[in-house]
């Protein structure tokens, strides 16, 4: 049971250090989108100290396959948002931090993507860091590879995450199977061990009287054998289980 505690600890002190540095996790976004359907074209750039003040701008710039130069197409700012380049118009939305001019995701989406939107994007962020006797300004950039494909394809990270996912909730039930037969052990074990002690102070006459009479022909080494309400708990305590991870 320690290492139950253990392992609770852990997952409250990892996620204590989490709450504690922000939520900001910088994730590559994805390159494949599916003609005809919409596509997140993800921007994150966390602030290396989250406990300074910051005010940021974005701009997305688009490069098609046979270009040489990027084209502005669409700008965030304290105002909102502007579609610059007609291509985009009417089939950007932002998608990434609201209600805050301390902007780390700067994330858009593209509403029925077409083959004419494969190229590179670039993503710009222009930061504003406030410090107590000065100010700062940097620039951070991040590059998308698109490619718009007919039917979405399953990649190999993917699938390994899968079945990686699946090996760790066959793991957790054996886990907990475990944990079961041991503690039902335990229990049982506490409870005789109690029987005896109340027999025996009761004393000899009533620890006789209130000792089972084994029938006749019983061997010792006759093993144990459960109700049939502790084997239901067995079988439905894990699937329920695994119902709830799933």
């Amino acid at each position: 049971m320690s290492a139950v505690w253990l392992m609770l600890l852990s997952l409250l002190g990892s996620l204590f250090v989490s709450l504690c540095h922000g939520a900001c996790a910088e994730v590559d976004s994805d390159t494949e989108a599916v003609a005809g359907k919409g596509f997140k074209l993800g921007c994150i750039s966390c602030k290396a100290r989250p406990e300074v003040e910051a005010s940021a701008t974005v701009n997305w710039y688009f490069r098609a396959k046979g270009e040489a130069d990027f084209a502005h197409i669409y700008a965030y700012d304290e105002e909102g948002a502007h579609i610059v380049d007609e291509r985009f118009e009417d089939r950007v939305d932002w998608n990434g931090s609201k209600r805050s001019n301390d902007i780390q995701d700067a994330s858009i989406y593209l509403f029925n993507v077409t083959y004419n939107d494969s190229g590179t994007y670039s993503c710009h962020f222009h930061r504003l860091l406030t410090y107590e006797f000065y100010e700062y300004q940097t620039t951070v950039s991040k590059v998308v590879h698109l490619t718009v494909v007919a039917k979405a394809t399953r990649g190999t990270a993917s699938i390994v995450s899968e079945v990686m996912m699946y090996v760790s909730i066959i793991g957790l039930q054996a886990w907990l199977y475990i944990e079961m037969v041991y503690c039902f052990r335990k229990i049982s074990a506490a409870g005789e061990e109690a029987l005896r002690e109340s027999a025996y102070s009761r004393g000899p006459i009533y620890g006789l009287a209130t000792k089972p009479v084994r029938p006749r022909g019983s061997h010792e080494n006759t093993p144990k054998t459960y109700s049939i309400d502790t084997l239901r708990v067995f079988i439905t305590l894990p699937v329920i289980t695994l119902l709830d991870v799933i």
